[in-house]
């Protein structure tokens, strides 16, 4: 018998179309009701909430009630994750959706991934901070160096509380459309949180794109331009 970690019982569990509709629409980092999600996977109530059990037991979704509804969100950032790095894996293997419409550009210029800022931007912030010394790779660990903490302070991200809670800091994310890395860990959530307080960006949870004003882009490029 064939001891270890059972991948294939979460592949399954990721590999059915309905089920992967709602697991990407979960992507946007926003609680969504078993309703929005059957429409979602274009699948009914009753087929939406067995397939959201299964998703539940299996530890991939993390149902909340709030007074008669129910919310189904992503467990956590270690879904996130592995369905980001799955997306690039499609992608690069031709494995593409047919349909394609005008958010499509938008999508891969900024989007949401979970709760951080992936896409051409989410790239470029993440080489930007590597190339400016705040960012380091120590060994295989993405770390925040002396600098960049300085930095993130002054651009007043509490980095203390960061690091006093439990999730990592920084974390490498595998951009499905870029094909490169982005931030990901309470950095890189602590950053998009700041984008959207100062008025930059705003997201929208429906299609996960970003959009950035004017002046937040060219704020934005002139902290970090294009290494």
């Amino acid at each position: 018998m064939k001891e270890g970690p059972d991948i294939a019982h979460i592949a399954a569990l990721i590999g059915d179309p309905a089920r992967a509709n709602m697991l990407n629409a979960l992507m946007s980092g926003k609680a969504l009701t078993v309703s929005e999600l059957a429409e979602e996977a274009g699948v009914t109530l009753q087929t939406a909430s067995s397939h959201l059990s299964k998703l539940s037991d299996g530890g991939l979704l993390r149902p909340r009630k709030q007074g008669r509804h129910k919310y189904f969100a992503l467990a956590g950032d270690e879904v996130a994750h592995v369905l980001e790095a799955l997306m690039g894996l499609a992608a690069g293997s031709g494995y593409l959706r047919k349909r394609t419409g005008p958010k499509d550009a938008e999508l891969r210029q900024a989007r949401v991934c979970y709760n951080h800022l992936a896409g051409d931007m989410g790239t470029q912030l993440f080489d930007s901070l590597m190339a400016q010394g705040h960012l380091a790779m120590v060994g295989e660990e993405l770390e925040l160096t002396d600098e960049g903490a300085a930095f993130a302070r002054d651009f007043e991200i509490d980095i203390d509380g960061l690091r006093a809670a439990r999730a990592p800091v920084c974390r490498e994310c595998l951009d499905w459309s870029e094909r490169r890395s982005h931030l990901a860990g309470s950095l890189g959530r602590a950053f998009l949180g700041r984008f959207e307080e100062l008025g930059w960006a705003k997201r929208d949870h429906k299609t996960r794109v970003v959009t950035f004003s004017r002046v937040g882009a060219e704020e934005f490029n002139k902290l970090w331009p294009v290494a």
